[in-house]
């Protein structure tokens, strides 16, 4: 039993089309991402589960249960917001204690509640502050216990830590990925940072255009991409992507050539992941020379961006590399079992 969008749509009136015959079903207790791009359709998706927007048609369930038409008030579900949306004029324990009072519960309840929620945020010591004395990680931390307070079946993200700096980003998805861990609730999480869905999601949707492109585990998302599109949106960076055409099994594409096994004839677009070429200090019988043309230091890595003819690829090598300047000559190795293939003409994985 669990949640389950059923081709969900939503057509706005001046005809854009946000989302395109959504099919989604995941379990409670999940750690669910919704993954994409501006326009994707991930912030929609979540407001319609939400009740916050209405579907143009579709359905959705919560254990089986229709609860398409039902108002938020009754779908027994909380939202953080981006701007974690607190009331200016309560206090830190007024904010978090606000849906159970909506929900007139017993003042010794209230108290017992918060202070609970508090402990587990590590925020006991910002009970009596206002929003405006609050740090963009603490006022985070607030929005998710008054998210949480109240127990909710389903608590929604909407990419809560867009306006946290990076060190405090990677302190706060710790904590809710420990958060989760230890509460069991279903968070359904949207934002369009890969690193934030590969580090927090059990499972991660992919949306691009209104449409779910692949629903997996973080690991097959990222090395079993379905589409061209996943490929290419997950990895920073990003996939290496070839065009070209594969003849008796010989991929090449202008300069470039290279063999390859099990490919049938024809044009494809070839592809590997920057940190799964090897770096040879000299020329082998596997190795493609390439010439360099930057070279950037991302300690403890270096990047390598070479090209051959019009082909250009990076290289993530993972050690020091010596003396390289630009111009010279480099030899990689492009192992046959790390080559991912897709369909030129919709991007669609050769299996």
């Amino acid at each position: 039993m669990g949640i389950s969008f059923n081709e969900i749509s939503k057509i706005f009136a001046d005809g854009t089309v946000a989302l395109d015959k959504l099919d989604l079903e995941f379990e409670k207790g999940e750690f669910v991402v919704l993954l994409g791009p501006s326009g994707s359709g991930k912030t929609t998706a979540c407001r319609i589960l939400a009740g916050l927007e209405d579907a143009t048609s579709g359905s959705i369930k919560v254990d089986s249960r229709d609860i398409t038409g039902l108002p938020p008030r009754q779908r027994n579900m909380s939202m953080v917001f981006q701007n974690y949306a607190l009331y200016s004029h309560k206090n830190v324990f007024e904010n978090i204690a606000y849906p159970l009072r909506v929900r007139k519960i017993a003042t010794s309840d209230i108290n017992n509640q918060v202070k609970k929620i508090a402990e587990i945020l590590q925020i006991e010591r910002l009970l009596s502050r206002r929003p405006s004395q609050l740090s963009g990680g603490q006022a985070q931390r607030v929005a998710v216990a008054r998210a949480l307070v109240w127990n909710p079946d389903i608590c929604l993200m909407d990419e809560p830590l867009s306006n946290l700096d990076a060190l405090l980003r990677l302190h706060t998805r710790t904590e809710l990925k420990r958060l989760h861990d230890d509460l069991g609730h279903t968070f359904v999480f949207v934002t369009h940072d890969q690193e934030e869905a590969m580090t927090l999601g059990t499972r991660i949707a992919v949306l691009n255009e209104g449409k779910l492109i692949q629903f997996d585990i973080p690991r097959r998302i990222y090395h079993e991409p379905i589409t061209r599109f996943v490929a290419e949106f997950i990895g920073r960076p990003a996939m290496n992507i070839i065009e070209g055409e594969v003849a008796s099994g010989i991929f090449q594409a202008d300069k470039f050539k290279f063999p390859v096994k099990g490919q049938p004839d024809g044009p494809v677009a070839m592809g590997i992941r920057p940190e799964q070429i090897v770096f040879r200090e000299g020329p082998t019988d596997k190795t493609v020379s390439f010439e360099l043309d930057i070279m950037e230091l991302v300690e403890p890595d270096t990047l390598l961006f070479v090209y051959k003819g019009n082909t250009s690829i990076v290289v993530r090598v993972m050690r020091d590399v010596g003396n390289l300047s630009r111009g010279s000559e480099v030899h990689l190795e492009l192992p046959n079992e790390f080559l991912h293939f897709f369909e030129i003409n919709d991007g669609r994985r050769r299996l």
